[in-house]
């Protein structure tokens, strides 16, 4: 048995929403040549049985990320925002703090 492994084909990742309504996922990797075929693909490996309510189809290529370096000054709290935190509110009486 031959298989297609055709170097002009792109990877692209795969994100599917739920028929719950739930937020997009990542489901995994599909390789096609162009968008269309990408999401026939996706379609035919992670929704095949009608799990799927809306893809994402993304080429990997165009994915931005942060990395561990990143850690200390993109993520750290910016306290020169007090509004940003809520230290000033008060829970009224008889409703739940989380």
């Amino acid at each position: 048995m031959e298989t297609e492994n055709n170097n002009t084909d792109k990877l692209w990742e795969v994100f599917v929403q739920p028929k719950n309504g739930a937020p997009h996922e990542h489901a995994g990797s599909v390789r096609a040549a162009d968008a269309e075929m990408a999401i026939q693909n996706a379609r035919d490996v992670y929704a095949r049985r009608g799990e799927a309510l809306n893809m994402w189809i993304v080429p990997t290529e165009e994915i931005v990320a942060t990395t561990p370096s990143d850690e200390g000054p993109l993520f750290d709290p910016e306290n020169n925002k007090p509004y940003r935190h809520p230290n000033f509110y008060k829970v009224p009486k008889g409703t739940r703090g989380f």
